[in-house]
């Protein structure tokens, strides 16, 4: 087993949830715990019986574990999660844009030309939003709705991702 199957367990234990894993094979002995640090970081550990030695590593936690306790919310706080959930509710209403590609996005056909939508801008099924640049390839992302630009998601010249939003539309 090599050290990238090794990250690649590690990181799959961390997003099932499990609190600890053991893996025995020929000559390595796996034990991956996760959750039991008060650092929010996972521990695992390898042993090697056959050499007797044993290594220990930190990286990050992945997630949260479920059975934290809850601490005592400020006003300011239950402000705060009652207007992202407002927030959320608000943007569900919306049709949003996603990236078909990875690239880097841009909102203007050039830098000396006026960005393609800006907020408030109707806009309808074929339009151009914007640019993604892949492999030196400028492609143009037009729209498959019809509406008003409620919000721009992404800053200009950012790297973006497959299936990443882009914008928000208003359909109505």
């Amino acid at each position: 087993m090599d050290l990238k199957e090794i990250q690649n367990l590690i990181k799959f234990v961390a997003r099932s949830g499990a609190s600890e894993v053991k893996l025995e094979m020929d000559d390595i002995k796996i034990t991956i715990k996760t959750g039991g640090e008060e650092r929010g970081e996972t521990t695992y550990i390898n042993q090697y019986p056959m050499g007797g030695g044993q290594m220990s590593h930190q990286a990050p936690q992945q997630i949260q574990p479920q059975s934290q306790p809850q601490s005592q919310e400020t006003p300011q706080e239950i402000a705060a999660t009652k207007q992202a959930a407002t927030n959320a509710a608000n943007d569900a209403k919306y049709i949003t844009v996603k990236s078909p590609i990875i690239g880097t996005f841009y909102r203007k056909p050039s830098p000396d030309k006026s960005v393609f939508v800006e907020v408030g801008d109707s806009i309808k099924v074929g339009d151009v939003l914007c640019v993604i640049e892949a492999m030196k390839l400028f492609n143009e992302i037009e729209s498959e709705v019809s509406g008003t630009i409620v919000k721009v998601l992404v800053d200009d010249s950012s790297p973006v991702e497959f299936d990443q939003p882009l914008f928000l539309v208003d359909p109505s």
